[in-house]
């Protein structure tokens, strides 16, 4: 399986923007070659280096096989996606904006064998512990920020 995105390449920089200093617009994802039996599909946005552990910027789920491409800016989930709240307690995309340094942010796509029943308030343990032995594969896309602004 492959996940890309035309705004950046593999641990390369993420365009400003994408991120909480610029119009923090949803980055266009696109993959290709989940699986056979793949049921559904789940994204999950996150940065491992923030101070108080890892922070989530984008949480979905339920996302059907037959959608190979996010485009930038998504507003809305079409087709029956669904959202976990992030670290903001938001279900949009809230992107990057590091108090220091340069952080990573993994965009990990999931490919699962089975569609999920999870309640409307759903945060990301309880994605992850519903994915729990259904997962075929996974790939992720690193993309890189450090602010331009400091606070």
């Amino acid at each position: 399986m492959k996940l890309m995105s035309t705004a950046f390449e593999n641990f390369e920089a993420i365009p400003v923007k994408y991120t909480a200093e610029g119009e923090d617009l949803s980055p266009p994802l696109r993959w290709q070659d989940a699986p056979e039996g793949t049921r559904s599909l789940a994204l999950i946005c996150e940065d491992p280096d923030a101070p108080r552990g890892t922070w989530d910027h984008w949480i979905l789920y339920n996302i059907p096989p037959s959608i190979e491409v996010l485009p930038e800016g998504l507003t809305g989930l079409p087709h029956g996606i669904r959202s976990c709240q992030n670290s903001w307690g938001k279900t949009e995309y809230g992107g990057p904006n590091p108090p220091s340094g340069t952080h990573r942010y993994f965009f990990t796509l999931y490919a699962l064998d089975t569609v999920l029943q999870l309640p409307e308030e759903a945060i990301k343990a309880n994605l992850l512990n519903a994915m729990q032995g259904h997962t075929l594969a996974e790939v992720s896309l690193v993309g890189r920020y450090e602010r331009k602004h400091k606070a």
